[in-house]
Parts: C-alpha cells; sequence; structure tokens
C-alpha cells in the first residue's frame, strides 16, 4: 500500500467517524430541541422521574396556592385538555398570574408533580409565546386573533 492510499484511507476513517459521532450527538439531543412540552404531551409520553424539561401552557384559574412559609407555590398548568400540578420554590416573576402563559423548567416526581426550578412568565399583554399558542392552536383551543 501506498503512503498516498494510506492517508485516503485514514482521512476516509476519520470522516466517517466524525459522521457517526455527529449522529449519536443529534440522536442524543432531538428530545432536548423541543422548546417545552404541554401537559397533553405528557400524558401522552412518559418520561423518567430524573429527567429535567421544559412543561408549558396556561396557569389554570384558581390553581394558584401560596405555602404558609411564603416561599413555596403549587399551581397547575393546562393546555385546556390536560393539567399537571407544579410545585415551585422561589420568587416567581412579577407577570405570572392566573390565565397567562408559562413556561416552567424541572422535572416530574413519582407522584406526576412536575417539580419547578424556574418560571417563565409572558412579557406583556400582547405577547404569548409561540410555542404556548401554537399548542392551544393545536388542541383546538386558541382563544386569540
Amino acid at each position: 500500500m501506498t503512503r498516498k492510499r494510506r492517508r485516503l484511507y485514514l482521512v476516509l476513517f476519520g470522516m466517517a467517524l466524525l459522521g457517526v459521532a455527529t449522529a449519536l450527538m443529534l440522536n442524543a439531543f432531538s428530545d432536548n430541541l423541543v422548546f417545552f412540552h404541554s401537559p397533553t404531551d405528557v400524558a401522552a409520553k412518559s418520561f423518567e422521574q430524573d429527567r429535567r424539561f421544559r412543561l408549558g401552557g396556561l396557569v389554570e384559574e384558581d390553581s394558584v396556592i401560596k405555602a404558609d412559609d411564603g416561599i413555596g407555590t403549587s399551581f397547575r398548568i393546562t393546555d385546556n385538555d390536560n393539567a399537571i400540578k407544579v410545585v415551585f420554590n422561589g420568587s416567581l416573576p412579577d407577570l405570572f398570574r392566573e390565565g397567562q402563559g408559562v413556561v416552567a423548567e424541572g422535572k416530574l416526581d413519582a407522584n406526576g408533580v412536575f417539580q419547578a426550578s424556574e418560571v417563565l412568565a409572558k412579557h406583556d399583554e400582547n405577547y404569548m409565546p409561540p410555542e404556548v399558542a401554537d399548542a392551544l392552536k393545536k388542541s383546538g383551543n386558541w382563544k386569540g386573533e
């Protein structure tokens, strides 16, 4: 085998290895590329207890309960088809309120309660994250323009 041919095989092997590594990384990140999952998605799929993901939807009316210590809060996120109870310890954003769009990041516990480590609220009266609006449109519960 000539030196030139050996170099060609080495380059081809390196490119194949790089392609396999790229395919494995994209496959591993495929579920994390989704901005958030709706409560209906969570009900339809099985999520592992320690897997972190984002849950998005509307804060259900009359579901916000503040803990006695003033730090903890529980509420329900709904897409008007399904709802999931969320528990969050910390201060909520100023714009957080019932009936508004939110995205919470965290994980499900053994009881199916979403333990949130971060809660993001919508920006102003006219804004709803496009993903939340799309999820509501898909479920047939869109009440926007």
